[in-house]
């Protein structure tokens, strides 16, 4: 895998627009491409703040303290400080990212407590920062991660929780004993992204077969794919498309 660094003459040569000053044009970060979809106007940053690594300071601002301030005080300054590496604050949001050693423990002050009543795990997905811009992924910076979304019915709340994995040791702790809905969300995250799930009451494939050999959302998993005919057109297969080589 290349850096951010390597890989802006192989963008170039391509066609594909290098990250400049942190931020990135286009829907695609292709160029000279004839977009007439007005995406090709998009400026974006990078990286995200799940790969940059920087926390935001507190005060969070509004109830962000206060559900921190009660998730510390209900796993206690020792155990929070141990288990949430960062928090990052964020277009109005918050994540908090966990070490996996900690996570049951966390989500289950999440939920039980009587200040934070996190009652539902809504979604559980995975992520696959490889290549997305940012700093290299090394063990200290795992290109995997599970995001997690919870759901205070009782306060109308909703945080974030990210657990990141690498690729060699991809074990994060079940949730669905704690969250029953998470049950067939961590089935199709390991599916797609080949995390496993430790403690998961029947961790199988959900969308792709049984002896499907690899798993399709991780960014170097090879796209494939056939030619398309369209009104006399032929439209290549992805892997073959100058934008993904």
């Amino acid at each position: 895998m290349t850096g951010p660094g390597d890989r802006s003459g192989a963008d170039a040569s391509q066609g594909v627009a290098a990250p400049s000053g942190g931020f990135r044009k286009g829907a695609f970060g292709v160029s000279g491409s004839g977009d007439t979809s007005g995406f090709g106007g998009l400026v974006r940053v990078e990286p995200g703040g799940a790969v940059a690594l920087h926390s935001t300071e507190r005060p969070y601002g509004g109830w962000f303290d206060e559900v921190t301030d009660a998730l510390a005080e209900a796993v206690g300054e020792a155990t929070y400080a141990a288990a949430v590496q960062r928090v990052l604050v964020d277009r109005g949001e918050i994540t908090y990212f966990v070490a996996r050693e900690h996570l049951l423990t966390l989500v289950r002050a999440l939920r039980d407590d009587d200040a934070l009543r996190f009652e539902l795990c809504s979604s559980v997905s995975g992520v696959d920062y490889e290549g997305s811009g940012g700093p290299v992924t090394t063990p200290g910076r795992p290109r995997l991660h599970v995001v997690y979304h919870l759901t205070s019915m009782t306060y109308r709340r909703r945080i974030r929780l990210e657990v990141a994995v690498t690729v060699e040791d991809p074990h994060v702790p079940s949730v669905s004993g704690i969250y029953p809905t998470a049950d067939w969300h961590e089935r199709e995250t390991y599916d797609m992204f080949g995390i496993v799930f430790d403690g998961h009451p029947a961790l199988t494939r959900i969308l792709m077969p049984d002896d499907w050999d690899g798993y399709p959302q991780r960014k170097d998993y090879p796209l494939g794919g056939v030619p398309v005919e369209y009104h006399g057109a032929t439209i290549p297969p992805p892997d073959t498309r100058r934008s993904y080589r």
